[in-house]
């Protein structure tokens, strides 16, 4: 049966939500059941794990065995949440209480219960959030953030040569709702600035990149540029749906201060959802890069650490 627009929806909710539990393919020395990929033929789904980019893979595999082999998605989404925390582990992370919890409620919308994922002993053996209670600054609605984020998930069906410009307009209407005064795209000698926003009288130029391809060095590169360019006291906030390389970070911080922040699809999950406020992953990742120089910490492994 055809999926329906909300299953669709959904899904796409469930796949970028996954998106660091495993990676897409195991690594050549790495072991060679950690990735979605290896799930996928263990639970006999091999046939509806395309490669390429893992965003797009990941939601494709969701939705093929819903909509074609039904009976299989408890499997699937069990197998994945079972080597997920394997993988966290090496990783020095854990999956918490509060985002099995939060899967799920996902699920259900698609019409299921793992009885494992709800198990009590289960879930009280997870470790829990440190920060249970999103930071939500004064006039922050609720309602709006869900707009918003209904908005983000329907970016995957607008016409690719739209998309980069809706998720330009979503995002700063993302930091209207942070009340971080955001400036709408504007192009300065044949420079294109997607905006900026003012944070605790810090001024932010704005990336933002909407693509299946995670962002590596060279657009890191370019961005540093603009920014330098400007003003001393100017920062840059690079948001990339798809995440970024781990190649491209590593050489980008390799030897030089960092002038940026970075932001990815999960974190961008984790405002939207209410969890923490922008302003706080804002705060959060500044004190790292000035601390380390690291560009790009996830959310997650932030408040896993403070």
């Amino acid at each position: 049966m055809p999926l329906s627009l909300k299953e669709t929806q959904t899904l796409t909710r469930i796949g970028k939500f996954l998106y660091p539990f495993l990676p897409g393919q195991p690594h050549p020395f790495a072991n060679q059941s950690i990735s979605f990929m290896a799930v996928a033929k263990d639970v006999g789904l091999g046939d509806f794990w395309p490669g390429g980019s893992k965003q797009p893979a990941i939601n494709a595999l969701l939705q093929n065995t819903l909509e074609y082999k039904r009976e299989k998605f408890c499997r699937l989404i069990l197998g994945i949440i079972q080597r997920g925390i394997t993988y966290s582990s090496t990783k020095g992370l854990s999956i918490t209480k509060e985002q099995i919890i939060f899967l799920n409620e996902m699920i259900t919308e698609v019409g299921f219960k793992i009885p494992e994922l709800w198990d009590q002993n289960f879930l009280d053996s997870l470790p829990t959030e440190k920060v249970e209670k999103p930071t939500i600054v004064k006039n922050t609605n609720f309602e709006q953030l869900k707009i918003i984020r209904d908005s983000y998930l329907s970016l995957e069906g607008h016409p690719q040569q739209l998309k980069g410009f809706d998720f330009e307009r979503l995002l700063n209407e993302l930091f209207s709702v942070f009340e971080l005064k955001p400036r709408a795209p504007f192009r300065l000698q044949g420079e294109q600035i997607d905006g900026s926003l003012d944070f605790e009288n810090q001024i932010y130029l704005v990336e933002a990149k909407y693509q299946t391809k995670p962002v590596g060095q060279e657009d890191l590169l370019v961005f540093r540029g603009k920014v330098e360019g400007k003003s001393t006291w100017s920062q840059g906030l690079f948001i990339s749906v798809s995440g970024f390389t781990t190649e491209g970070l590593a050489a980008f911080s390799h030897g030089r201060p960092t002038n940026l922040i970075a932001i990815n699809g999960q974190d961008l999950f984790f405002i939207l959802d209410g969890r923490i406020t922008l302003n706080e992953v804002i705060r959060l990742k500044a004190r790292r890069a000035a601390e380390t120089g690291e560009v790009m910490v996830s959310v997650q492994q932030l408040l896993f650490e403070s």
